[in-house]
C-alpha cells in the first residue's frame, strides 16, 4: 500500500534565545511579513505560501493546549538550516543587500545542474541559504 500524497511543506521552525532578536533579522533584514508575535512563539510568512516559525529556545518542551486540541511539545538545539528560494535574476541583488547589511556571507556555491547558493548566519547561529533553482533535481 502506498502512502498518500503529501502536498508540501508549510511550515518551519527555528528555536532562538531572544525572539525579538531573531524577529528583526528575518523581517528587517530578509523582509519576511510578521504574522504572530508572542512571548513563545513568532510567526513569519515566507512568500506568503509558507511560515517560519521561530520558537523560544526552551519554550515548547510541554504540551500546548489550544481551543481544538494539543501540540505536542518539541524544540531544537544548535546550529540548524533552512534554505529560501530565490530567482536567478535577483541572486546578485541579493548578495548586495547582505552585504549592505553587514551579514557576512559565510560561502557562495555553484551547482553543478546550475543552481547558486549563498550560505550565511542568523543572530542564533543557525545556517540560512538563499537558493536559485538548478540546486535539486525537483528545484
Amino acid at each position: 500500500m502506498s502512502a498518500p500524497r503529501i502536498n508540501g511543506v508549510i511550515e518551519t521552525c527555528l528555536h532562538s534565545d531572544d525572539l525579538p532578536r531573531a524577529v528583526r533579522f528575518y523581517r528587517d533584514q530578509l523582509g519576511l511579513r510578521l504574522l504572530e508575535s508572542g512571548e513563545r512563539l513568532c510567526v513569519l510568512s515566507v512568500a506568503d505560501r509558507q511560515v517560519l516559525l521561530l520558537f523560544r529556545r526552551g519554550g515548547t518542551l510541554e504540551p500546548v493546549e489550544t481551543p481544538g486540541g494539543v501540540i505536542p511539545p518539541h524544540d531544537g538545539s544548535g546550529a540548524l538550516h533552512v534554505a529560501f528560494a530565490v530567482s536567478e535574476d535577483e541572486f546578485a541583488a541579493w548578495e548586495k543587500h547582505l552585504s549592505a547589511q553587514g551579514i557576512p556571507i559565510e560561502s557562495k556555491v555553484s551547482w553543478p545542474s546550475g543552481g547558486q547558493s549563498l550560505y550565511f548566519r542568523d543572530p542564533d547561529n543557525h545556517l540560512v541559504e538563499l537558493a536559485t533553482p538548478g540546486v535539486w533535481e525537483i528545484y
